[in-house]
């Protein structure tokens, strides 16, 4: 894959730093340099500490990404709800997990999107995940098409500036209509799945904000969006606040009725996509267990 950019700057700076600009990380550049892939500068080779200055043209020509024979085809389907050429925004299930583990190795939602880009003949099959979700967790996941995509996509991750919006149902009544929950988290002792807030030296800082959506007969649905992103951050800040996930087992909650997994989805994600220069915000629909328990339950 080539890259063309028109050089517009106030002052001369070196390739590297205008690359750097763009999302080109360290790690891609060396990938470049020692697997195939080029740098131009006027249509001519050039070295990364060369100088640019404002007219000048970089081509930039991506190595080519070499699959993972270690990843199974699947070829359950997927439920795709944005795709252009460099991202791909997939609905995942409950109970699929996300990546491969010694647990569930054939089928999870990589192995179905590798699947996909087989069966639509794409140059790469190399899956390039964004963001995860927990296995009972409900939603959109992003997957980046090529390395530079990825490399896009997880600087903005780290500036928090990918925005996600969760729906929960939490036990009890919040009657706070909004809230902003800061409390540190790290892995509780002894335990390699479990988080806990904690005091301690070794929490990291954790934000979490919500919106009361509606007042259920027993429960409280949320919108919520994470200013960080903490393994289980959600689960484990409402259960801290003695209000856990429906269904979420792990963290206190209790199964109910046609929720028999935690009551957590993501509905919407936005990312700016600089390929195409312009915001891009997906939403999912609501799961059918979802659906059907907000509506057992509501008043």
């Amino acid at each position: 894959m080539k890259f063309n950019w028109q050089v517009n700057v106030e002052s001369p700076e070196k390739i590297r730093t205008f690359l750097y600009q763009k999302g080109i990380s360290r790690t891609l550049l060396k990938g470049i340099k020692f697997h195939g892939g080029s740098i131009e500068l006027n249509h001519q080779p050039a070295r990364v500490i060369e100088t640019v200055v404002t007219g000048d043209v970089i081509t930039l020509l991506l190595p080519p990404e070499v699959e993972n024979d270690h990843v199974a085809v699947s070829n359950e389907p997927i439920e795709i709800c944005y795709e252009d050429a460099h991202f791909l925004v997939v609905n995942k299930p409950a109970y699929l997990a996300t990546v491969p583990s010694h647990l569930y190795s054939n089928d999870t939602l990589v192995n179905r999107v590798k699947g996909y880009y087989k069966r639509q003949n794409y140059e790469s099959l190399v899956t390039h995940v964004v963001t995860r979700l927990d296995r009972e967790t409900s939603g959109l996941v992003i997957f980046a098409k090529h390395h530079f995509a990825h490399s896009v996509l997880d600087k903005q991750l780290k500036r928090h500036a990918i925005k996600k919006i969760y729906l929960a149902v939490v036990e009890g009544h919040i009657n706070q209509k909004h809230g902003l929950i800061d409390l540190p988290i790290a892995r509780e002792e002894g335990s390699f799945i479990r988080r806990q807030v904690t005091s301690g030296e070794m929490g990291r800082r954790s934000l979490t904000e919500y919106w009361v959506v509606k007042s259920l007969k027993e429960a409280t649905l949320l919108r919520v969006r994470l200013h960080t992103g903490r393994t289980h951050q959600i689960r484990v800040h409402f259960s801290a606040l003695k209000h856990p996930l429906v269904g979420d087992v792990l963290y206190g909650g209790s199964c109910s009725g046609y929720m028999q997994r935690q009551a957590l989805h993501c509905a919407s994600i936005s990312f700016f996509n600089p390929f195409l220069n312009q915001q891009i915000t997906v939403w999912a629909p609501l799961p059918k267990d979802l659906a059907a328990y907000l509506k057992q339950e509501s008043r």
